[in-house]
């Protein structure tokens, strides 16, 4: 008798897949920062700033083990209003994930730099999102599109389809030029390509190569050929912090007739919780950034020094602050800044 229920379990175990005991499933979750900016300019006055710079809300769902819905919609700076404001579909996809390979077709992110897909407040040190990731990698970048993704020996590799940018907007680089999903053409595509390991304890490295000709007032004989190639590493482990990134913008037929943009960041920081006996993570900071967004123009060549001290009670919630300085080459005087925020996600 034992055996014959041991063949009939066996049996099942065979004919039923596991998605015939999955139970269908939604989830909620989000970010947020608040944040206090104090900036001055040689002996001009300083300006403050108290402002909600993002909201955002995840909604997901799951039909089965492998089906997935998955989107994100984020309010900046508290309200939207007479051009002040923003909001947005900055993800809204379906994806299959299967332990070969997976999928995603709809509103999506490219792979390009550390902060573009992960970008929740408590991820990253300073108060505001390092400059690099603005002005060389165009974080947040999303469009319509689709990816696919997978893994091989340890090595995390992905392959993103994105609608045309904005050839006229390109310049200075290549961050006006986002269509963000609405009413965008499709004559050229942005193609990005990505790979990094994640194998060895607390390491993350990683690049991506992005190319694309950009099409001018929708005209896909007149275009802004841009490739954008970048390298990322991010370490923690044994208290030890430290990310670097670096990127390289070069152009064909750039309206402000520039060749080149790029630049990099350092961080560095350590984790003195354990010494001071406090719970959670506590990490003094230090972060040197340099990038030019347009070829060897001293006016969009600047140089960053910021030191900083984060607060890390749990995972989610991160307490920040920093004080540095942000030299433009064109400028005798370099900008001063205090910032002060707290980000969370859940």
């Amino acid at each position: 008798m034992k055996r014959i229920l041991l063949l009939i379990v066996v049996a099942a175990s065979l004919i039923f897949t596991q998605d015939d005991f999955f139970q269908p499933s939604s989830s909620i979750g989000g970010y947020g920062e608040l944040h206090y900016n104090r900036a001055q300019t040689g002996d001009d006055d300083a300006t403050t700033t108290l402002d909600f710079h993002r909201f955002i809300i995840y909604y997901g769902y799951n039909w089965t083990e492998n089906w997935s819905f998955k989107s994100e919609v984020e309010l900046e700076h508290n309200f939207v209003a007479d051009g002040q404001g923003e909001l947005e579909l900055e993800q809204a996809f379906v994806n299959y994930h299967s332990h070969r390979f997976g999928m995603q077709v709809g509103v999506i992110l490219p792979s390009v730099g550390l902060i573009n897909e992960y970008h929740e407040p408590p991820l990253f040190v300073s108060v505001e999102r390092p400059d690099y990731s603005k002005y060389v990698i165009p974080t947040t970048w999303f469009g319509n599109g689709f990816s696919l993704y997978g893994s091989i020996s340890g090595i995390n590799w992905r392959v993103a389809i994105l609608e045309d940018m904005d050839g006229e907007n390109i310049g200075a680089g290549i961050r006006s030029g986002r269509g963000k999903g609405y009413k965008t053409t499709a004559y050229d595509f942005v193609k990005n390509f990505s790979l990094n390991y994640t194998e060895f304890p607390g390491l993350r490295v990683g690049g991506s190569y992005t190319i694309h000709n950009a099409p001018i007032d929708n005209n896909p004989d007149s275009t802004v050929s841009f490739g954008l190639s970048e390298f990322n590493l991010k370490y923690y482990a044994k208290n030890i912090y430290a990310v670097l990134e670096y990127g390289n913008i070069s152009y064909e037929n750039n309206p402000d007739d520039y060749t080149s943009s790029g630049g990099y960041y350092l961080d560095l920081g350590y984790n003195v919780a354990g010494l001071v006996g406090l719970e959670g993570k506590l990490m003094p900071w230090f972060r040197y950034s340099d990038y030019n967004s347009g070829n060897d123009d001293k006016g969009r060549h600047y140089t960053i020094q910021r030191f900083g001290l984060t607060y890390w009670p749990i995972s989610n919630i991160a307490f920040k602050f920093d004080y540095g300085s942000h030299k433009k080459e064109s400028d005798e005087a370099s900008k001063t800044q205090i910032n002060v925020g707290v980000g969370y996600n859940f």
